[in-house]
């Protein structure tokens, strides 16, 4: 009789963000801070190599010279420099994020690109009606504990024909495995339930790209 084969080690379930259970109110924000910021200082460590896709994201994504845009969300700022780049000497960059220690690991890339840092939560902006031209989301909409009305919030900031661009260096099916879990057709990035949960904010959704290697998506403001 032969001997039983080696079976190939299992991924681990990785600890989970604090929107996929769908935390709500003040435990949402210190559940959020406590995840994010015991990782901040070495989230560039991890996943430095994403830098490149961030600024093809942003390249391809529509955003004029002069705009203001904010990244939502920002973590370490990966998206600061070619933000600045887009919208030029002329525009504004600014940094959102709601964990303290986020935006210190951001300090350099802020500071590079001329932005300002603000400390804020994503469904309450410190911002007017229609004061933003567009908003960069990167990994943002699945941490929200209420997505249409995130992505209300994320409207009611921007102007009519402003853009809304959401972003992921890890295409839906390579971040759920690397999660240890299996997609669902109605997560909040799955295309049939964005596109709903879009219109109902506000936004028209204009492209739709899960590749393996990244998740892009962009919405018009209506």
């Amino acid at each position: 009789m032969s001997s039983p084969q080696p079976q190939p080690p299992q991924p681990q379930p990785q600890p989970q963000p604090p929107g996929r259970r769908r935390a709500s109110g003040e435990r949402y924000v210190a559940e959020t801070q406590a995840f994010f910021g015991c990782r901040a200082a070495t989230w560039d460590t991890k996943f430095g190599d994403d830098l490149p896709a961030y600024r093809a994201a942003v390249a391809e994504a529509g955003i004029r010279s002069g705009w203001v845009a904010i990244d939502v969300g920002c973590g370490t700022g990966r998206a600061l420099p070619p933000l600045r780049e887009a919208v030029g000497p002329g525009g504004s960059v600014i940094a959102v994020d709601l964990t303290p220690e986020m935006l210190a690991a951001a300090r350099p890339k802020s500071t590079a690109a001329r932005a300002a840092v603000i400390l804020a939560d994503a469904r309450s902006l410190p911002f007017a009606d229609a004061s933003a031209d567009a908003i960069f989301a990167a990994g943002l909409v699945n941490h929200l504990p209420d997505v249409v009305a995130g992505l209300r919030e994320l409207a009611r900031v921007t102007r009519p024909g402003g853009l809304l661009v959401l972003f992921h260096p890890s295409g839906r099916a390579a971040l759920a495995a690397r999660h240890g879990r299996v997609l669902s057709a109605d997560e909040p990035l799955a295309e049939g339930t964005l596109r709903r949960s879009t219109s109902a904010a506000g936004w028209r959704l204009t492209a739709y790209d899960d590749a393996r290697q990244r998740f892009f998506a962009v919405a018009e403001r209506r």
